[in-house]
């Protein structure tokens, strides 16, 4: 499926990351997924470290079946081969990735590149690779990657400010701190846990959804 610019943009409003370590008893992360999408998830990434090749692409040719029934974008973390193997609207990478590997080349002109960045640098350099959006983070303290450092919001305003390209926000953000984002000129926030983790991620997910549009609407 292929999303135009500015859909790129207005998805990044609430996008979701998955993260199956919190999968209770009895749920399935695709049931979950569902779940949240119908709440008011505006983008998903299947972010698998630790599964085997064969039951990532799977469970992501699952997601992206989901994702496309509600025409929200899909995109596989890291791994460009699964991405293109399950046809997902795209992929994200890591500043690592992009050196030396054109990864624009790779997935072709019609996918999503979304890139991590945590500086102005980084941030110029995902652009200049091609990227649709940049990931900036991360914003407050995560239990998600724990060597993250924080950023400030003057920093995350100067970064964003720094591309033409559109930017979501992620790390350590939860609906007690979404609002703190406001005035950073970001287009809307990443979660993991904050919906994962939630007892009822359907209702996180609902509330975020309503929080991000606010932060985003005092621009």
């Amino acid at each position: 499926m292929k999303f135009s610019k500015e859909e790129i943009r207005s998805s990044m409003l609430l996008y979701a990351v998955t993260d199956r370590a919190w999968l209770k008893e009895g749920e399935t992360l695709s049931g979950v997924c569902a779940n949240v999408l119908k709440n008011g998830a505006t983008f998903l990434q299947i972010r698998e470290k630790d599964l085997d090749p064969a039951a990532f692409a799977r469970e992501a040719a699952e997601l992206k079946a989901l994702c496309a029934a509600a025409r929200v974008p899909f995109v596989v973390n890291d791994s460009v081969e699964i991405a293109l193997d399950i046809d997902a609207d795209g992929v994200h990478v890591g500043q690592s990735d992009i050196r030396g590997r054109d990864i624009r080349a790779m997935i072709g002109p019609d996918k999503i590149l979304g890139i991590s960045a945590g500086t102005v640098e980084e941030a110029r350099a995902a652009q200049a690779a091609g990227a649709d959006y940049i990931g900036v983070g991360a914003v407050c303290q995560t239990s998600t990657k724990k060597n993250a450092r924080s950023l400030s919001l003057e920093k995350l305003r100067e970064i964003s400010g720094s591309v033409r390209i559109p930017v979501v926000a992620i790390g350590g953000i939860s609906a007690a701190n979404l609002m703190e984002l406001s005035g950073s000129g970001v287009d809307g926030v990443a979660v993991v846990s904050a919906i994962f983790a939630a007892e009822d991620p359907g209702a996180a997910t609902a509330a975020l959804a309503r929080l991000s549009r606010k932060m985003v609407a005092h621009e």
